[in-house]
């Protein structure tokens, strides 16, 4: 099962210093064991949210430091977004996996896996079991929706404005956190209904 799907950044942006990360869409999938405080008594809904967006943006800041590591040693550099080449720029995106240990920031064991086109880092957190493959595939389809469709390279932050298209997305191609393995013909008919979906 998929536990969290994050877009984040991974290189300076606006007011962002060198060294963060800004979260800019976060989906959890299933529930999440409830966390205690201190004195053993269970937190409240908002120290909850608090500790969920700790949680989060722990996996943003270890995605970033992988995709820097990862463009340092191949000598490349985060490019300027430039908007119409989505195809080129998810081609040349830096891809890895990183394991997350027990409270590192999820209860149990998972497994990041990220792609990091341009400024842009897209994260399927998944538990260790997972097919991988699968998982990998799902994530490079999720990126590609992303960038053609919601044409995410542009200037802004125009992911924020179209949550619900991202909402979509998952909803189709991880319904409930579940991977699903396709066929062709199911992959091509859910393009055709994911495209008229986003076209509107």
């Amino acid at each position: 099962m998929v536990l969290c799907f994050l877009i984040h950044t991974v290189c300076p942006v606006g007011v962002l210093s060198a060294g963060e990360s800004r979260i800019l869409y976060s989906r959890i999938f299933g529930q999440e064991e409830p966390v205690l405080s201190g004195e053993g008594r269970e937190l409240t809904p908002e120290q909850r949210r608090l500790a969920q967006k700790e949680r989060l943006n722990v996996v943003a800041r270890q995605v970033r430091s992988a995709v820097c590591l990862s463009r340092e040693a191949s000598g490349s550099v985060c490019a300027e977004a430039v908007l119409g080449e989505e195809t080129v720029a998810l081609g040349e995106a830096d891809s890895g996996v990183l394991s997350l240990g027990p409270g590192e920031p999820f209860a149990r064991q998972s497994v990041a896996l990220w792609l990091g086109v341009q400024a842009l880092a897209f994260t399927l957190v998944c538990q260790p079991y997972e097919n991988l493959l699968l998982a990998e595939g799902t994530l490079h389809k999720l990126a590609r929706y992303c960038l053609e469709e919601l044409r995410l390279l542009g200037l802004g932050s125009e992911v924020l404005l179209k949550s619900d298209r991202v909402d979509a997305l998952l909803q189709r191609l991880l319904p409930h956190g579940q991977l699903l393995f396709l066929n062709h013909r199911f992959a091509q008919n859910m393009d055709k209904e994911l495209s008229s979906y986003m076209s509107k």
